[in-house]
């Protein structure tokens, strides 16, 4: 009766804990490294618990910086990102980060304190329905209504997220719940069922058939590689395929990286600032093969001019994308990797493509990106971006905001390796890169990590400065300084007749001081002289560096297709 007695409280010992502890035991099931994070009441006790039981916290200046470096660490890592948040402002604070991970299909679980179960309703203090918020912008999102389910749904969250199309999934957590205890004994190894969630990741084989058939007989076959083809960790296996059948390969702003940047079946970016010979290789292809992209309005321009002598072959995981905005005449609903190694398994000829490559080639000699470089104008923000490229030798993380900077940078700065871009694509979201930055710092602790951030959009989170003395984080700083809202004050230009309405920014911060303030080396630099000693000092140094790039306030990003207008009427081609 003793031995027994003795063997029932050790159990009881072994189950008996809070909500709050199950879920951060529940964190380290999951293999989870690091959180990002800021605490509040309604979180107080999962405070609590990770002080008893420690994953490694970072504490961010504002939510929306913590939801970011979630953000980066997620994209450049492959694994999923982890938030916490009080309830009321401090839940709301992270909208933006995940209407933004929703869009970029990035893997985060999102934890959310709650007002107690009994006031739910109520008006309560910091009270917010955060679920109803979100219910648009995430993957799926939960209210746990039980402690008994905290496993269960953790366990779900962290499969949803990242599983099929990732994406952010909000669990919100009332506080009482985080409180009670816990005495159910949950099986470890329980699999998740989730019935109405099946994602197709193996390709029909008869679609895989028609896709290899219709390539055999293109004359002008293309391949538009979206973020999907990275979310598949399928960059491999697409150079092998492109290289196999010789066959050019154009990327989305997110794909980029899915091959390297200066491949020779490479064409550049595609869109409304892609490249020429991308753009016109879109509208001159018989065949487009789409591999994990979307094909937002941003990439296909007026849809009546988009690929108009194109069969379409589509690969995508999320079946929705299929058919909803360009039609679509050989759906593949597969993991991109899965798609491209049956493809690779098949046998049939290759297409003749000699032709076509050589045209290619020809426009991408006679119509290359180009900018008019003058000592008197000062430093060009394409200048800046080049010698980033050349320091780094095209081996650096590289994070953006929204706007001129991200187009620049997308541009000129090539990419060597997969995972590498970090930026903002579907919410174009400023304030984006430098918090983002952080959090790809943390997951590729031993890389140079770059955030090329605007003036406008590093003032929106510049507070998560404190982390890099905190965190030792070696993350380079380039401020494109045009002190101005640039994309704005460009479109200004452009279709309002000059009326630059709050796009010039006439009082900024010393940003130096500001660096110094937070105790990073700082530097101001004006000319091309100057940029050079100073950016090869930045990157050589093992510490963090913010630089103050003083840029021509007027450049704009060029080639350009306007609102309204078709790949095939872009503005500032060089040769035009």
């Amino acid at each position: 009766m003793g031995v027994n007695l003795k063997v029932r409280e050790e159990t009881e010992q072994k189950l008996k804990g809070s909500g709050a502890d199950v879920l951060i035991q529940s964190l380290k099931e999951q293999g989870v490294e690091v959180i990002f994070g800021y605490p509040g009441g309604a979180v107080l006790p999962i405070y609590d618990a990770l002080h008893r039981n420690p994953i490694r916290h970072v504490l961010a200046r504002h939510e929306q910086g913590a939801i970011h470096a979630a953000e980066g660490y997620a994209r450049v890592s492959g694994k999923t990102g982890v938030v916490i948040a009080t309830s009321g402002p401090g839940a709301t604070n992270l909208v933006t980060g995940i209407a933004d991970a929703m869009l970029d299909s990035l893997p985060l679980v999102v934890f959310t304190g709650q007002v107690a179960s009994t006031v739910i309703g109520t008006d309560a203090f910091q009270e917010a329905d955060i679920i109803g918020i979100t219910q648009p912008i995430t993957k799926h999102n939960y209210q746990v209504k039980s402690v008994a389910d905290f496993p269960r749904i953790i366990k779900e969250a962290f499969y949803i997220a990242s599983t099929g199309r990732p994406g952010p999934v909000v669990v919100d957590i009332p506080k009482n719940i985080s409180t009670e205890m816990f005495l159910t004994d949950y099986p470890q190894n329980e699999q998740v069922n989730l019935p109405g969630y099946q994602p197709t990741t193996k390709p029909n084989y008869l679609q895989i058939q028609k896709a290899g058939q219709a390539l055999s007989e293109a004359k002008k076959p293309l391949i538009l590689a979206g973020a999907g083809v990275l979310a598949a960790q399928a960059s491999e296996e697409l150079q092998v395929f492109a290289e196999r059948h010789k066959v050019p390969v154009t990327n989305t702003l997110l794909g980029l990286g899915s091959i390297g940047g200066d491949h020779p079946l490479f064409l550049g970016m595609a869109g409304m600032h892609g490249t020429y010979t991308a753009n016109t290789a879109i509208c001159e292809c018989d065949l487009l093969i789409n591999i994990g992209a979307r094909f937002d309005d941003r990439l296909t321009g007026n849809l009546a001019h988009f690929a108009p002598n194109a069969k379409v072959i589509h690969i995508d995981i999320d079946p929705a994308e299929i058919g909803k905005n360009v039609p679509t005449d050989i759906p593949i609903v597969a993991d991109a990797k899965e798609a491209l190694q049956a493809l690779s398994n098949q046998s049939f000829e290759s297409p003749d493509t000699e032709a076509w490559l050589q045209r290619l080639t020809a426009n991408r000699a006679e119509y290359p990106l180009h900018y008019k470089a003058d000592k008197e104008r000062g430093i060009l923000p394409q200048q800046a971006v080049e010698l980033i490229h050349r320091l780094t030798g095209g081996d650096a993380v590289v994070t953006t905001d929204v706007g001129q900077h991200q187009m620049w940078t997308a541009q000129y700065y090539r990419f060597n390796h997969p995972h590498n871009w970090v930026t903002s694509g579907g919410l174009g979201t400023m304030g984006f890169g430098f918090p983002a930055a952080i959090g790809a710092q943390l997951a590729r602790s031993n890389e140079t990590v770059v955030a090329v951030v605007g003036d406008a959009g590093f003032q929106m989170t510049l507070q998560e400065l404190s982390l890099l003395q905190e965190l030792r984080l070696p993350v380079k700083v380039v401020i494109l300084n045009n002190q101005s809202l640039g994309m704005v004050r460009q479109w200004q230009e452009t279709f309002y007749e000059e009326r630059y309405s709050q796009s010039l920014i006439h009082v900024q911060p010393d940003f130096v001081k500001l660096a110094q303030a937070y105790d990073i080396e700082g530097y101001k630099v004006e000319t091309m002289e100057q940029a050079e000693k100073v950016f090869a000092e930045a990157f050589a140094s093992t510490g963090p560096v913010l630089i103050d790039c003083r840029v021509v306030q007027m450049e704009n990003v060029y080639p350009m297709v306007a609102p309204g207008k078709g790949l095939n009427e872009m503005i500032g081609v060089k040769g035009e």
